[in-house]
């Protein structure tokens, strides 16, 4: 690609999002068209510039992030979408792939390797962050060895409360459904979640489907 790469920026927070645009704007070749901190104003905005990439935060305010970064990329083909995020977890991964986007990039990535993953990703190519290429790996050499999944790890009062989350049980309620405490349940969501890297309930829903704990629709 010759000519500058024309990015749309997408996250929640203003100061993040300050400090990424400030990033950009000292990158050569690299321009930032609008900036987004919702996934409606995202849509709009993408419609409006037509950008060659979006850097799309995976949590907004009032969307998931890589459900509206799978909607763009279906009416925009030709836009690249880099999935910003904290998380490492190869759910996360595995579902930012599915969705369609070209990268995922940790946002505690170096400079020099936020603007590699936007010329890589302009070019037409692929980028994942070192440690999330890592968790890919091994996710996919356990699968292919048949080895137990996170899942087999937690204990059974943790997969009890993970599969009444993931059915939208409050914690008042998985307390009064477990006949526990609600510090108690508190208590083990916070352990499930530290142990699957994964810190939002729809995440915490894709993950017990995928895994078989809840089927879809249920």
């Amino acid at each position: 690609m010759s000519g500058q790469i024309r990015v749309l920026l997408v996250e929640d927070h203003d100061l993040v999002r300050a400090g990424i645009r400030s990033l950009l704007q000292n990158l050569p070749r690299i321009e930032v068209v609008a900036e987004a901190g919702t996934g409606r104003e995202a849509s709009h905005l993408a419609e409006i510039h037509r950008p060659d990439v979006m850097l799309m935060d995976i949590v907004l305010p009032d969307a998931n992030g890589l459900e509206v970064a799978a909607t763009l990329i279906k009416l925009y083909p030709d836009t690249r979408v880099i999935i910003l995020s904290m998380h490492s977890n190869e759910e996360y991964v595995w579902q930012a792939l599915h969705a369609g986007a070209s990268g995922y990039l940790l946002k505690n990535s170096s400079t020099s390797e936020l603007e590699v993953a936007i010329h890589a990703v302009a070019r037409g190519e692929s980028y994942l962050s070192p440690p999330v290429s890592t968790h890919l790996v091994h996710d996919f050499t356990r699968r292919a060895r048949g080895e137990p999944s996170s899942l087999e790890g937690l204990t059974a009062r943790q997969r009890e409360i993970l599969a009444l989350i993931a059915r939208g049980y409050s914690t008042q309620q998985i307390a009064s459904e477990l006949s526990v405490s609600p510090k108690t349940v508190e208590t083990h969501r916070r352990q499930l979640m530290q142990r699957l890297d994964i810190y939002d309930i729809a995440g915490l829903v894709r993950y017990a489907i995928h895994t078989g704990l809840l089927l879809p629709g249920e």
